[in-house]
């Protein structure tokens, strides 16, 4: 690896981590945001300055009461608020009071290449907090990447995706060179 004046640091694992901000126009739009640029609503998911306006996943930056704190800008996150919101337009649209959201966090799952993944395990899941890795938690990576594929293109489109990914893994090499 090198750094930005060219030093060279030797490492057999390099970790990349990110800041995670929301796209700029969220900005531009003259609604309250956070420091992260994010939309702020309320627990609703209705923006704090204007009800008609509504935002989730990684533009929202939604009151998490229970960690003092706003619902992180994860994937599970922003799918449980996808979900709420549907049901919370249909009750707007049938003239009913709007729920709050709550968000319920189901543990983390990073995988380490091929062979190998670590996460927690937490919440309603298994009533607790566990730390997993290795093959099972490979396994339960890989299921939850499948059944977010299945969501996005359905069972016809996950095949097709299992199979060009097993394809590829046949054809591409180990090892590459450059």
């Amino acid at each position: 690896m090198l750094t930005a004046s060219g030093k060279r640091v030797d490492a057999d694992l390099t970790v990349w981590a990110a800041g995670i901000t929301a796209p700029a126009v969220l900005s531009t739009l003259g609604l309250p945001v956070s420091r992260m640029g994010q939309l702020i609503v309320k627990p609703t998911l209705q923006s704090e300055a204007d009800p008609d306006i509504f935002a989730f996943g990684d533009c929202a930056s939604c009151p998490w009461p229970e960690k003092q704190g706003a619902v992180p800008p994860r994937a599970q996150a922003a799918h449980q608020q996808a979900m709420f919101l549907y049901g919370a337009l249909r009750a707007r649209l049938d003239g009913k009071p709007l729920p709050s959201f709550s968000f319920k966090d189901l543990g983390s799952l990073v995988s380490l290449g091929h062979f190998s993944a670590v996460g927690s395990l937490m919440g309603g899941l298994i009533g607790g907090s566990m730390f997993i890795e290795g093959l099972m938690a490979r396994v339960m990576y890989s299921s939850l990447y499948r059944m977010h594929v299945m969501a996005l293109h359905g069972a016809v489109g996950m095949g097709l995706d299992t199979v060009t990914h097993w394809l590829r893994s046949k054809t591409s090499p180990r090892v590459k060179l450059h």
